[in-house]
């Protein structure tokens, strides 16, 4: 019985009590909370119902709650349930009913945690879009794993995930981007407010080879060569950096073509028509404080071109005009203020402010010797996604990523994460896998001829036995909770608990049979039992987009 389905069941025992004492059901709430007790002495699982809502139905909370512990003892499921301080349930399961949920898992296989919860909506999930003017920084190489995360959290809870990339190639920072290339083929220094590094250098040469005469023409024509061609040469380099990460996209979304198409024009003369947008110093005013902005925002400056927010607003229309009910952006630690803008520019084009959601990343700080790496070779002034995977790898680069809330900074120290050891996160976790897949290995050899009995799940009565398979029936908890927050970092940690479970199952519980001794239910039933953790394992990682080896 997995904890969803204990609730459900105190949720009818509550119905069945509550008719059978003559008082209102309607205050019983929608779903019933379980959770586990610190102390596990204090039951398998423990619920707060009666304290919830006795006060509400007019009875002592105790009273309810021994109502409720006399009605679901009566159910084979349960092996006692017993009232404790001023209305606390706690609760234990029969050992049978447990083991289902190792039935579950092996029936679902790689769909055990998944749900349909956000079955039917569309989510626009944009992350890393960093600039095409170098290589993928830290700060993208976190939402890059993040973001691919977090998408396939969403699609395992249902939702039609469309990840997007928004490509900025229309803007003061291209111009950059291309004088920089411009001055490095003709040997100059870099322009003051231009790009460094050896990447710069490396791309010149490759538009010279591609365009030998690009040098020849007048100053436009030149830095306009080295501009579509360095911009392409770029972002070709970015999409095989991420590609190689695992993190892969639906769509390649070009900010210029929302001016090439007229969607910036057109969603102007929207809110223009609306109203939404006034005159004032010769510029063009949204009013984004009237949706909760804390000042309203230029869209069309004095001199008439577009400030950087039209492009915001139409690329937010052209979203859901796509179809998509939610629209999620990730940014990073400097975009907080978009937060507003954003969802002001959303309700103003008439939109609902809620399908249209920000999460903002903080810095990500790389540490070495228990100093900080400050210096790429390729970048000349930051640490990049390719330093990153070429120090620790992909798998230890994604999982750390991951693993700590976006909402705070991250430290990784290199020489941890490149480690095999078990203070290494990552290999803490693949390592409990591969010990599973070694352990299945093993079986099929020593079981090799012999008569094994049907596995028999009530024999599961060791406190660690036990302790594994409520861990394992709380994955697809913890896979909803990720997806609702936003927060795929739960899966890494819930994972990393995981494996310390399994170790200390694996080291007090003896699987397979001594040599000569003929294997039983038991037997059976803990190798079913090691199997639907190898699978939970699995299945945490494959969210993570972390790899699950079987040898290591």
């Amino acid at each position: 019985m997995t904890p969803q389905a204990l609730a459900e069941l105190i949720q009818s025992t509550a119905r069945t009590v509550f008719e059978q004492h003559d008082l209102d059901p309607t205050v019983l709430p929608a779903a019933v909370t379980v959770e586990r007790p610190r102390n596990p002495e204090h039951g398998d699982y423990a619920t707060n119902l009666a304290l919830q809502v006795a006060k509400k139905a007019g009875v002592n909370p105790r009273e309810l709650a021994s109502w409720l512990a006399e009605s679901l003892a009566g159910d084979a499921a349960i092996a006692a349930a017993e009232v404790a301080g001023p209305g606390f349930l706690n609760i234990r399961l029969a050992a049978a009913a447990q083991g289902e949920i190792v039935t579950r898992i092996l029936a679902a296989g790689e769909a055990f945690g998944h749900n349909d919860h956000y079955a039917g909506t569309k989510v626009n999930l944009e992350f890393v879009s960093a600039n095409p003017t170098g290589p993928i920084h830290l700060g993208g190489t976190r939402w890059a794993a993040v973001g691919d995360a977090l998408g396939r959290v969403l699609a395992a809870s249902g939702a039609e995930v469309t990840r997007e990339y928004y490509f900025n190639d229309h803007g003061k920072q291209i111009d950059r981007f291309a004088r920089s290339l411009v001055a490095s083929a003709k040997g100059e220094p870099t322009p003051e407010d231009g790009y460094g590094g050896d990447y710069i250098a490396q791309i010149a040469r490759r538009v010279v080879d591609k365009h030998p005469d690009a040098l020849d023409h007048p100053a436009p024509e030149t830095q306009e060569i080295f501009r579509a061609a360095g911009v392409e040469m770029m972002f070709e380099h970015i999409k095989t950096s991420l590609h190689e990460f695992g993190t892969d996209f639906d769509v390649f979304f070009h900010e210029n073509s929302l001016f090439e198409s007229g969607a910036v024009d057109r969603a102007i003369d929207k809110l223009k028509k609306a109203g939404e947008l006034y005159q004032a110093d010769g510029a063009w005013w949204l009013k984004s404080t009237d949706f909760g902005d804390d000042k309203d925002r230029v869209v069309i400056k004095s001199d008439g071109d577009a400030a950087y927010i039209a492009g915001d607003i139409a690329y937010i229309a052209d979203k859901i005009e796509r179809g998509h009910d939610l629209c999620i952006y990730m940014l990073g630690a400097d975009h907080h203020g978009y937060i507003a803008r954003l969802k002001a520019a959303a309700v103003a084009l008439g939109y609902r402010a809620e399908q249209v959601e920000v999460l903002i990343g903080q810095m990500v700080n790389l540490v070495r010797d228990g100093k900080a790496v400050r210096m790429s070779k390729r970048a000349g002034t930051v640490i990049t996604l390719d330093d990153l995977v070429e120090a620790i790898g992909i798998d230890a680069a994604r999982y750390s990523m991951i693993r700590s809330s976006v909402d705070s900074s991250l430290d990784i120290d290199l020489d941890l994460w490149a480690s095999q050891s078990n203070e290494n996160p990552v290999y803490y976790v693949q390592y409990a896998h591969a010990r599973l897949c070694s352990l299945d290995r093993k079986a099929a050899d020593v079981l090799a001829g012999q008569h094994v009995p049907e596995a028999d799940m009530s024999l599961l009565t060791h406190e660690r036995e036990g302790e594994l398979i409520r861990t394992l029936g709380e994955f697809p908890a913890v896979v909803a909770a990720a997806a609702e927050l936003r927060e795929p970092h739960r899966l890494a940690r819930y994972a990393e608990r995981l494996a310390g479970v399994f170790h200390r199952f694996y080291d007090s519980c003896p699987i397979l049979p001594k040599a000569g001794t003929a294997p039983t239910s038991l037997v059976a039933a803990r190798l079913e039992l090691a199997r639907a953790a190898r699978q939970v394992l699995a299945n945490a990682l494959g969210l993570l987009g972390v790899s699950a080896p079987e040898r290591m």
